[in-house]
């Protein structure tokens, strides 16, 4: 059972980042994307039926790490206190953003949402990617699975490229949604957007995938994982070029989905690696549930993770059309309500008789 849950954490881990990657992508570009209001509106609408679902992934990876490796819940929480509280802070201004910019017919009401809600998009990603990565490259720990570090022992220069990474995955994947999402001439401007980001993404997983799979240290050549994400981001960019917008998308997410399934694969059979000590390594053993709680839980996720998956599958088939920016124009004024034309007046008659 324990490696069982394992798996199962790491595929929630995986499935939050492919789908909510996308929603932090168009986050960052809606902006850039939508050069006037009724752009940003549309671009946001891409993603408004989704976006919030998609979150539940983040909670249900999370209590299931409570549930099943309570000593790992413990350990990481306490040592990523900080960071996660500024995550929760990014990730509520991003909802906020979403239903309060709108609320207001005002310029300046409207820009400052759109600043937080870039802002949430791009820190919430990194913020998750320096977490990911302290998993694997290590932190401070002493035998009572207690951290021992401080703040700025989190923030690495692995965890740093991690998280870097995650943002720019993140960018070229909400760029690749927008292309199938919008029409004319925004979906135009998202295409020559990923064609600028594809490149600079593509060197950064494969420095990251170099660099994990240095870290983990485990064999001379790469896994699987970390030799499909390489392929995949490599496709990715060729894809873009090549503008074949479907299979783009479907590239970048098996990019961001092999990425995070690689800090995974090389983590196992650890959960938390001690920078201290290799001997205080957190593993999935000496921080599981007991075997009965294990149990209980794996009946639970077989009966309801298909039914999850059933239903989000069908919101996805219900809101797949494109969005126009068109639908979110003003409305030009009616006939009616235009003012009446006044009639032409007579010309005046001559006040004297000819020739007077």
């Amino acid at each position: 059972m324990i490696p069982f849950w394992y798996i199962i954490i790491a595929i929630l881990w995986t499935g939050f980042f492919v789908l909510e990657g996308f929603d932090f992508g168009v986050g960052m570009l809606h902006a850039v994307i939508g050069t006037d209001e009724a752009g940003r509106r549309a671009a946001i609408n891409t993603i408004g039926p989704l976006w919030d679902g998609n979150e539940v992934w983040l909670i249900v990876a999370a209590a299931a790490m409570f549930a099943a490796f309570p000593g790992w819940y413990a350990t990481m929480f306490s040592a990523y206190n900080l960071a996660l509280v500024l995550l929760l802070a990014a990730l509520i201004v991003r909802g906020v953003a979403f239903e309060y910019r709108g609320k207001r017919d005002a310029a300046r009401w409207r820009r400052t949402w759109d600043v937080l809600l870039t802002a949430g998009s791009v820190l919430a990603p990194l913020l998750i990617g320096i977490t990911l990565a302290g998993l694997l490259h290590g932190l401070p720990i002493n035998s009572a699975q207690n951290f021992t570090g401080s703040f700025a022992d989190l923030f690495q220069p692995y965890a740093l490229v991690t998280g870097v990474t995650l943002v720019l995955i993140c960018l070229l994947h909400g760029a690749t949604f927008l292309c199938l999402k919008t029409t004319d001439a925004m979906r135009e401007r998202s295409w020559q957007v990923a064609r600028r980001i594809a490149p600079v993404t593509g060197a950064a997983v494969i420095a990251f995938i170099i660099w994990t799979h240095v870290t983990a240290g485990t064999t001379f050549f790469l896994n699987v994982i970390e030799l499909l994400a390489i392929l995949a981001v490599i496709a990715a960019v060729m894809l873009v070029y090549a503008h074949r917008e479907g299979f783009a998308f479907a590239a970048t997410t098996v990019t961001i989905a092999s990425c995070i399934l690689a800090i995974f694969t090389d983590l196992y059979p650890n959960v938390m690696v001690s920078s201290t000590n290799k001997a205080y390594n957190l593993t999935v053993h000496n921080t599981a549930s007991p075997g009965y709680s294990l149990k209980v839980m794996t009946v639970v996720v077989i009966i309801l993770l298909p039914v999850v998956l059933a239903y989000q599958t069908w919101t996805y088939y219900v809101f797949r059309r494109r969005v126009s920016k068109q639908e979110f124009q003003p409305p030009a004024p009616s006939p009616e309500a235009a003012p009446a034309a006044e009639p032409p007046s007579r010309p005046a008659a001559p006040s004297g008789r000819p020739g007077s």
